[in-house]
């Protein structure tokens, strides 16, 4: 019974909604995550190292779409959220919920830092009975190789004295289809006991929750959604190159080829991956499979197609530039419409955009940018130089003043008809010119 204990009283925390939840990270993931616990009726605390999120959130303001201000500010009046930079409010959770970032160092291999060092700072405060749970995307494996050992390096046993599980996050930024609550839960556990908790745990916030076998399933999961999502935008990606040589439009091809009701699903080109997931989560897989000694040639190709498409749409933006204006790339002025790495969300990790920009400027080209979501480049890893790059505003005098806009994200919020009347030329990635209706000489498909 003493064995049984811990667990007795989470369930009933969960069952009556009184269990503290903390989740550490209040990104794109785990911003959405905590307002949807709270919303659920569980007090929330969200850690987070940035002062400035903390300060902002706690203030009632919000920097995630997902979240509108509004509701943050209802939640932090009400108490059910509230946020903070002292980790040492870990001890008084009972369900820690782990939304950091899991990126890739510069040789392309998993960096799991972010996952360590916050699972080394809840052992610090780790205690008997509390539930921990890894959000974060990841190779199969991690949860119980990776996480628990930190754990119980405190001297508590998983399954024993705390519980252990990993649940997929499944956020679309910018989806208003979809919202945190309704997209179905992916959850397991390391034991029986940790599988159950997280099941009632999430079934408490979330319409549907679907349990599996093992943690190191739940996180092949997650995986597979993604590997299956990059395989398939290579595959399209691959194709927009051989038919642009044929003369055949891509995207004519992909709506066509749709109106079959059955195995057919489409994808569209762009030019290049971005956000935190696509880009990144294939290459945790092909990484681990080495120490399987199973080559991953097909997910690896993938990846190198994937990568490769700023390049491609560079040179068909400087073969343009030749054939229409007889101007050379290096002597351009290109405006590049979009940063975000989607449409109609700010969120710019990986985007192909930043890519479009360094690659531009190597070649000698003046590159600027108008983003309706992104004012200010932040500052990123991979892309440190171009911090602090102020957008330019869209008018006919800015349009006309570049020698091409190249259009990499299609926000809604532009107005294109403006781009195409003023642009002399215009290089467009997203096919989004023929979805509003546009034609013209000056449009030039990449």
């Amino acid at each position: 019974m003493d064995q049984l204990a811990p667990a007795i009283r989470l369930r009933g925390a969960i069952a009556e909604r009184t269990a503290i939840v903390g989740v550490c990270g209040l990104g794109y993931v785990g911003l959405p995550l905590a307002a949807t616990i709270a919303r659920a009726g569980f007090p929330v605390i969200g850690f987070d190292i940035d002062a400035a999120k903390v300060a902002m959130l706690n203030a009632g303001g919000s920097y995630i779409g997902a979240v509108p201000e509004e509701e943050m500010a209802r939640l932090v009046t009400a108490g059910t959220f509230r946020a903070t930079g002292d980790f040492a409010g870990l001890a008084t959770c009972d369900v820690i919920v782990i939304c950091v970032p899991t990126p890739l160092t510069r040789h392309r291999e998993p960096d799991l830092s972010f996952v360590e060092n916050t699972a080394a700072v809840i052992a610090a405060h780790l205690r008997a009975g509390q539930l921990v749970v890894l959000e974060s995307t990841t190779y199969p494996g991690t949860t119980n190789g990776v996480v628990r050992p930190i754990l119980e390096a405190v001297g508590l046993r998983s399954g024993r004295d705390f519980f252990l599980a990993f649940s997929p996050e499944r956020e679309d930024p910018g989806n208003a289809a979809f919202r945190t609550a309704t997209i179905p839960k992916v959850v397991s556990g390391d034991g029986d006991e940790a599988r159950g908790l997280a099941g009632l745990f999430y079934g408490s916030v979330v319409e549907r929750v679907v349990a599996v076998s093992s943690n190191e399933t739940a996180e092949a999961v997650k995986i597979t959604e993604n590997v299956f999502r990059a395989v398939n935008i290579a595959l399209v990606n691959e194709l927009k190159m051989v038919y642009d040589a044929m003369g055949i439009d891509i995207w004519e091809v992909i709506e066509a080829a749709r109106t079959k009701p059955f195995g057919f699903m489409p994808f569209y080109p762009g030019p290049g991956l971005g956000g935190h997931c696509i880009p990144i989560d294939p290459f945790y897989l092909t990484w681990k499979s080495r120490e399987f000694d199973i080559p991953t040639r097909f997910i690896e190709l993938a990846g190198e197609i994937n990568l490769a498409m700023p390049r491609y749409v560079v040179r068909r933006l400087e073969e343009a530039l030749d054939r229409r204006l007889a101007i050379a790339l290096g002597s351009a002025r290109i405006l590049i419409l979009g940063l975000a790495y989607k449409k109609n969300v700010a969120d710019i990790r990986e985007s192909p955009s930043l890519k479009l920009m360094e690659l531009l400027a190597a070649r000698g080209a003046a590159v600027s940018f108008h983003d309706p979501h992104v004012a200010v480049i932040p500052p990123t890893r991979e892309h440190a130089g171009l911090a602090g790059r102020t957008g330019l505003a869209l008018n006919a005098g800015v349009i006309s003043a570049h020698h091409a806009v190249l259009i990499a994200t299609d926000h809604d919020q532009v107005d294109y008809r403006l781009v195409v009347e003023h642009a002399p030329l215009v290089v467009d990635t997203r096919n989004v010119c023929r979805r509003h209706g546009l034609s013209a000489a000056s449009i030039v498909k990449a």
